[in-house]
């Protein structure tokens, strides 16, 4: 379907579901549900693949619900926090065969007010974190993080340190220390919401950031999350 933005009601029922946060709203609101936050998601992915393509030939985006569009169901198995709705929209392009949380790829979160877009890994898993951490003690994987970062443009904010302190059994010292703090490796455009939002230039406007990002991921995929095929994980 042609993708002409966002409209207005998408984040009139984000609102309403971030205060309304119960089965029963969100059962009388189905309807909004799915003609304003999941048909121009879907419209969206559709338009972004093309564009998404000509960044990196191995990102993977599918115009539906658990595969580049988030479930709005949250688990709350084991969570204290039983709200049973996420109340943004998520979308997740990712790269290469398998799409698991393990793969490095492009985000987009649309807020109420706001959005988030960017690349990356948000977590690693327990053998990614080993192989990340190996590459920044190595002098050319590490190396190519240091400088890759620093390229990043000013519009992108590489994600906080997640630890205090630098691993037990690694240098403190280390000329690459400040990496060892982290337990994920992404960076993010943050924004209100822009005109744009409300048009088909979104697209282009995405498109744009996640050219820019684009090298986190790369690094990524050459130095941390490639594996074989059979190794992936599903979400």
């Amino acid at each position: 379907m042609p993708f002409n933005g966002f409209p207005t009601e998408t984040f009139a029922f984000l609102k309403g579901l971030a205060a309304n946060n119960t089965k029963a709203w969100f059962d009388e609101h189905r309807e909004d549900y799915e003609q304003f936050h999941l048909a121009p998601a879907r419209g969206f992915v559709e338009a972004i693949a093309p564009g998404l393509k000509k960044i990196s030939k191995a990102i993977n985006a599918e115009p539906k619900v658990n595969g580049s569009i988030f479930r709005i169901n949250r688990d709350v198995r084991f969570s204290k926090d039983k709200r049973p709705y996420k109340t943004t929209l998520d979308l997740w392009f990712w790269e290469g065969e398998k799409r698991g949380w393990d793969a490095a790829g492009f985000y987009l979160r649309l807020m109420p007010d706001r959005f988030m877009a960017g690349a990356g890994l948000h977590g690693f898993a327990p053998e990614q974190l080993k192989t990340y951490r190996s590459a920044v003690l190595n002098e050319k994987a590490g190396a190519a993080l240091a400088k890759m970062t620093q390229g990043l443009d000013e519009s992108l904010k590489l994600c906080d340190a997640t630890r205090k302190k630098v691993p037990r059994g690694f240098d403190a010292d280390h000329k690459r220390a400040a990496f060892l703090l982290r337990d994920a490796l992404y960076c993010t455009y943050e924004a209100p919401l822009p005109k744009a939002i409300h048009k088909s230039e979104f697209v282009d406007l995405c498109l744009d950031i996640f050219r820019k990002s684009h090298p986190l991921s790369q690094w990524l995929g050459k130095y941390v999350t490639a594996k074989p095929e059979s190794e992936g994980a599903e979400p």
